[in-house]
């Protein structure tokens, strides 16, 4: 089986970037199930993150995102909301490009900052939520001549 070259157009904020990459010979049933395995991947919760999402939470710059694209380290779909494009990553591609530059206890320290925050926001809401239950059982009560 001859090898195809797949070109996709990459849009960034320094124009639209050519990448190349070359499809690995497989058979058609190898091909399909990789394919099927891949799509699950892309739309399992938390799999993916936007490139903002990335340099967010890992520290990476947009000039990192786009060279390990063009590397072939990262995959990526490219999307668009109110007109402004934007990447989504593979999330284990992401944190596979950060051990590779800063090293195990980096990646480490940016997961566990990553899950601090969530926690923290969660429970920014959770305490949210009993104020307006608090305050609908103080209505209730009043009503009910408690």
């Amino acid at each position: 089986m001859a090898h195809r070259e797949k070109v996709e157009k990459v849009p960034s904020e320094f124009g639209r970037l050519d990448i190349h990459s070359v499809e690995a010979e497989a058979t058609q049933d190898e091909q399909e199930n990789g394919e099927r395995m891949m799509d699950s991947t892309w739309s399992r919760k938390g799999a993916t993150l936007s490139d903002k999402s990335a340099r967010e939470e890992f520290g990476l710059t947009q000039q990192e995102i786009v060279a390990a694209i063009r590397a072939g380290k990262l995959q990526f779909r490219e999307n668009s909301m109110h007109g402004n494009p934007w990447f989504r990553l593979l999330r284990h591609e992401v944190e596979a490009l950060v051990l590779e530059k800063g090293g195990p206890e980096y990646l480490r320290k940016k997961k566990l900052q990553k899950e601090w925050a969530d926690l923290k926001r969660e429970a920014r809401r959770l305490k949210t939520r009993l104020k307006s239950i608090e305050r609908r059982q103080a209505e209730l009560s009043d009503e009910l001549g408690d």
